[in-house]
């Protein structure tokens, strides 16, 4: 199955949409005949839209880079799932205002950038679902891997970090329409998926530019960098 959003403006920020195509099965198949992942309307996108984090999980052993301090996780049954005023109160998103973000690409796997997201205000914020890359002006937004969804809301204490992989291409050569960006716009999603949760982040690329195809993809925040890295 293969996922694909389009941006639309909601006040201030961008959201994103989704439809889900049936293509063959599996991730980076390829769109026969089109110059670019093709649009759909808003109310065969919010199908897509249901997903919410489980509860507490994470691969034992993996620890952040340069001594930053572990993500802590708010368990989604008592948070993210359970309506009414203690989920309100329970979570508070994180977005561009609140954290630094970073974008940087790795050698393994191939043809990866990993988005690390920083919380560098004074109170916890939490990363909600996944993380929404926007290269230069591109009018749709990525695939999600939805196999990434991890057991619970990644919640990020001052100082603390969270992590999300980018497959920016396919690495057999499947992929289309491919081009190199230099510009990259990081959205964060609301409490529910089909919300923003304010201010977008803009890390800054390398230089040269990173390339991607139709394959490009995105998991959900993750706790750890090596899952973020793992699909």
């Amino acid at each position: 199955m293969r996922h694909i959003r389009l941006y639309a403006v909601t006040g201030t920020a961008l959201t994103a949409l989704a439809l889900t195509a049936c293509a063959g099965g599996g991730t980076g198949t390829k769109d026969e005949g089109a110059a670019g992942p093709r649009p759909t309307t808003a109310a065969t996108a919010t199908a897509d839209r249901t997903a919410t984090p489980g509860v507490p999980g994470g691969a034992p052993g993996a620890t952040n880079t340069a001594g930053a301090p572990k993500a802590t996780t708010v368990s989604a049954r008592t948070s993210a799932t359970k309506p009414g005023k203690h989920a309100a109160a329970a979570l508070q998103p994180c977005n561009g205002s609140n954290t630094k973000v970073t974008a940087t690409p790795v050698s393994r796997p191939l043809n990866h950038l990993l988005l690390t997201a920083t919380n560098v205000s004074g109170r916890r914020c939490d990363l909600m679902y996944w993380p929404t890359p926007r290269f230069d002006d591109a009018q749709w937004a990525p695939e999600v891997i939805k196999d990434s969804e991890p057991q619970a809301v990644v919640s990020l204490e001052p100082g603390q970090s969270g992590y999300a992989g980018v497959r920016l291409s396919a690495a057999d050569g499947s992929g289309e329409n491919g081009t190199t960006a230099h510009k990259l716009e990081v959205l964060f999603l609301g409490r529910t998926p089909d919300t923003d949760s304010g201010p977008s982040a803009h890390p800054v690329l390398p230089a040269k530019g990173v390339y991607y195809d139709s394959t490009l993809a995105m998991t959900y925040w993750q706790q750890d960098r090596s899952d973020a890295l793992s699909w």
